[in-house]
């Protein structure tokens, strides 16, 4: 009995054994382990199982699955299933690794995840289940961490506590030992670093580094918000004192190296709340006939100097960041408002690009260089858009023009009519040339003395914003024309802008197929003009902001690059940023590449100027989700007063957990649960854009009018629930 007992032990069978021990080598690739090494870490110390690790690791040499490192130690084989991505996570705890040089992602399920986060750089290993199948992976290595610093709000125990987060994306909650929650109390919210991750903890141990304050609050919300992204919300003591330290006067040895510019008529046109005017337009008509037209910037490159802790902190923030209530600069006040601002009736460094032009609007000469000037009048957009659409100006002084005086009365105003002619030309041109005219509207809000919201208006691009647009275009376009014309090739910073992706097209055709539009997407030419003929047709109507947004997400992404492949967009072969370097860091570069080869030096570091270009458009896209959650959060914050009223909407989105509704009157979106949905069962129908009741076969389709009203406001998730009412046509009956 007992020797069959034994012979019985003796033959158990070690379930997915090659899994096992193929998962322990694939998640320590760089380690090489020998039977009992393999056998601990499976908790398996029994002669029998270890004679089967024996056995398996022997079958999986021999398949050339592992590798034989040292007599007895092996370790996994990498072959070309290895590769190196990006983890995008759902909110389901999955995830797709985005490889370069991959068509498709690679989907990698919750147990494969391996402690990764959302955005890291992984190492995955990539194999197909069945033939045809999509990819799939597991992650064998984080090769860097997207970000170690988290929002959340803390929950304290006896002997420790637990920070967990708002962000969907986010799988787990974070331990925090007593002795490391610093002064934070119960419920607050907090600012986290993860620390490390034990092999054998169910969760990563972090520290309490900065209390935010108590969620809902106001200032909690918005500084919560920029601790998300790592971005700051004011500047270090003795950053601010270096900048009050720098030498702002206009200098006469200075002002003799430059192409003086100041009795040539300047203004600035800038939206009427803006505290910063980095780009002025002066106009003046040449004997010939000609206009003269130049683009001054701010010479921001003349006070802000390499190698400064200035220069340090404004390259690490890379941009501007424009919350609903308050901007986050990139420079200091003393400069960002005060030095480097073209503000009326101060003289100031700029660095310009002067044209001459013809009534045709075509470039005649051109002309770069770092100048002084002197703005005369500041118009808000409002009061441009009064002088182009009535012939009227209010300033009144007296100005040189081609040797005459003029009251600035009449000069202003046929100086922007004249700027609004040739506008309106440049833009035809352009548009004839395949570019594509996103005016999306801007979802804007009144704000009271708390910021608390008032209400909600739509910011549109009129004619005076179209002026201003295209001569910073025109600048920026010649410029990168300038120097990446030159041989031998130079490096420079390039706006690049890549072609569609051929998918995100045919989604969107699907999708405003609905509403009775279509594409043409034959090819560039065709594609980009049916583009533009979609946006000027959903113009005012109820589904605009849907299919503004869905065509903006159908392009790629513009990023700053030293290798130019142009701007699909804007349909320009070289484009670059030269117009906002008060708030752009890569227009700060701009500038000082241009004056360096004006100077006549030698081409830079092609390598160092990638770097920093990759910095950059990371800081921008997180300096743009950033501005994004804080018009999210702005406007629950406005619905959680509306809760009692009932507001017509448009289906923005369907997904298998509910329906997406955006209010037509103030642009907010909400969810409505299906599982809130009580007259019947409604699943989600994937080629429809809809939901199907199982009973009634009633369908709710994306671009259906519905009518809602708010069920939950939570503002420290950003998140609007609503409670569906019915159709439009159910509800007016």
């Amino acid at each position: 009995m007992s020797a069959k007992k034994k012979r019985k032990k003796s033959t158990n069978k070690i379930p997915n054994l090659s899994e096992s021990i193929l998962k322990i080598l694939l998640l320590n690739p760089s380690n090489s382990f020998n039977y009992k090494q393999i056998g601990a870490k499976m908790g398996l110390d029994d002669p029998s199982s270890r004679n089967q690790i024996i056995k398996k690791l022997k079958e999986l040499l021999g398949k050339q699955q592992i590798e034989e490192i040292d007599k007895g130690k092996y370790r996994i084989k990498k072959g070309n299933q290895y590769h190196t991505g990006k983890l995008d996570m759902t909110t389901r705890g999955q995830g797709y690794v985005v490889v370069e040089g991959l068509e498709d992602d690679v989907f990698v399920s919750n147990k494969n995840i391996n402690k990764a986060f959302n955005g890291d750089e992984v190492e995955v290993y990539i194999y197909k289940r069945r033939k045809n199948s999509k990819l799939e992976g597991e992650i064998t290595n984080i090769l860097k961490r997207n970000k170690t610093e988290f929002v959340g709000v803390i929950d304290i125990q006896q002997k420790f506590a637990f920070v967990s987060t708002a962000d969907g994306k986010m799988y787990t909650d974070i331990f925090v030992s007593k002795d490391k929650i610093g002064n934070a109390q119960q419920g607050d919210k907090v600012l986290v670093r993860m620390d490390e991750w034990p092999e054998k903890a169910d969760s990563p141990f972090g520290t309490v580094i900065k209390v935010l304050g108590k969620p809902g609050e106001h200032n909690t919300e918005i500084h919560s918000i920029l601790a998300q992204y790592g971005l700051p919300h004011d500047f270090a003591p003795e950053i601010e004192k270096f900048a009050e330290n720098i030498d702002t006067k206009i200098h006469p040895e200075e002002v003799k190296k430059r192409r003086d510019m100041r009795k040539v008529l300047t203004f600035t046109i800038d939206p009427a709340d803006a505290k910063d005017f980095d780009d002025a337009l002066s106009f003046q008509v040449l004997e010939n006939g000609n206009y003269e037209v130049g683009i001054h910037i701010a010479d921001v490159s003349h006070y802000l100097q390499p190698n400064t802790i200035l220069d340090d902190e404004a390259y690490e923030r890379a941009t501007s960041v424009y919350l609903v209530d308050r901007v986050v600069p990139m420079l200091p006040e003393v400069l960002s408002n005060f030095a480097c601002s073209l503000r009326p009736n101060e003289e100031k460094f700029t660095f310009s690009a002067v044209f001459e032009i013809n009534e045709k609007a075509q470039i005649k000469n051109e002309w770069f260089g770092r100048t002084v000037t002197l703005s005369d009048a500041r118009f808000a957009y409002e009061e441009a858009q009064q002088i182009i659409e009535t012939g009227k100006g209010e300033i009144s002084a007296e100005f040189s023009l081609t040797g005459k005086t003029y009251h600035a009365k009449e000069t202003i105003v046929d100086a922007v009519k004249t700027l609004n002619k040739l506008a309106k030309t440049m833009r035809r041109k352009r548009m004839q040339n395949g570019a594509i005219s996103f005016d999306k509207v801007e979802v804007k809000f009144k704000l009271d003395e708390e910021n608390n919201p008032t209400g909600v208006y739509f910011k549109e691009s009129k004619e005076a914003n179209h002026l201003i647009e295209e001569f910073m275009l025109l600048a920026n376009k010649k410029v990168a024309e300038f120097i990446g014309k030159q041989t031998p090739k130079k490096t420079f910073v390039y706006r690049v802008h890549d072609e569609p992706n051929d998918e995100k097209l045919s989604a969107l055709e699907g999708i405003i197929k609905r509403f009775g539009y279509k594409i043409n997407t034959r090819d560039r030419k065709t594609t980009n003009a049916s583009l533009n003929k979609l946006l000027v047709d959903v113009k005012g109507k109820k589904e605009q902001n849907l299919i503004d947004t869905l065509a903006i997400r159908t392009m790629s992404k513009a990023e700053y690059s030293t290798q130019n492949i142009g701007h699909y967009g804007l349909a320009f072969d070289y484009y670059s940023h030269f117009t906002s370097p008060i708030r752009r860091y890569p227009d700060v570069m701009v500038h000082r590449l241009l004056q360096i080869y004006l100077d006549g030096k030698p081409t830079q570091k092609e390598e160092v100027y990638e770097e920093k270009c990759r910095h950059s458009s990371d800081m921008e896209g997180l300096a743009t989700s950033a501005e994004r959650d804080s018009i999210k959060y702005m406007q629950v914050k406005y619905m959680v007063d509306h809760k009692d009223e009932q507001f017509l909407g448009v289906i923005s989105g369907v997904t298998e957990w509910g329906i997406y509704v955006e209010i037509i009157e103030n642009k907010c979106e909400g969810m409505v649960s299906l599982r809130e949905l009580r007259d019947d069962h409604y699943t989600f129908d994937r080629d429809q854009y809809a939901v199907v009741g199982s009973k009634t076969k009633k369908v709710y389709q994306l671009g259906d009018e519905v009518f809602v009203k708010v069920k939950q406001a939570d503002l420290v998730k950003k998140q609007l629930d609503f409670t569906l009412i019915g159709s439009r046509e159910e509800v007016e009956k």
